[in-house]
Parts: structure tokens; sequence; C-alpha cells
């Protein structure tokens, strides 16, 4: 089974953490509603995972500037052997 990844979007009127916690609080809802969704809970749990554990001041001041050039800015967020990551691709 392939790993589960998923990609957040900040721009300059959402920051990252603003992104991830739309991005849970929509799997959320979703699954209280009823969705039963084993892909989606997984995804919703890996971004509470996130949430609780990122720092958000270091990843904002690491995609700012390139936002401000006008580069689009993704961070990918994944588990490695367990383990949460998340990598900051620019393009």
């Amino acid at each position: 089974m392939r790993a589960l990844r998923v990609q957040l979007q900040p721009d300059l009127s959402r920051c990252i953490e603003t992104v991830a916690r739309d991005e849970y609080e929509r799997g959320l809802r979703s699954l209280l509603a009823g969705a039963d969704d084993e892909h989606l809970a997984e995804r919703t749990d890996l971004l509470r995972l996130f949430l609780e554990t990122a720092d958000f001041s270091d990843l904002r001041r690491q995609s700012e500037g390139y936002l401000l050039e006008g580069k689009k800015v993704a961070f990918v967020v994944y588990k490695d052997e367990g383990v949460l990551r998340y990598e900051l691709q620019v393009s």
C-alpha cells in the first residue's frame, strides 16, 4: 500500500496553519456526518498530528519569501516509518 501524502498549498492570504486547519475540519465534518472512508480518516488523522506538532512560525518563515516572489509553495505531509514528516516544494 502506498503511503498517504497530503499536499497543502498556502498563499499570501492563507498561511500553512490555516490551510491545514481548514482541511482537517473539512475531513472531520465529513467523518462526523457519517462518511465511512478509511482514506479520509487516515488523512484527517495525519492532519491532526501535523497541527499538533508542527512549528508553524518556522513553516511560515520558510514559505513567506517564496510567496512574496510570486512562486507557488506546497508542503507535503506524510509519515515515514511511523514518523510525521513534511517537505517544502517550490515551483
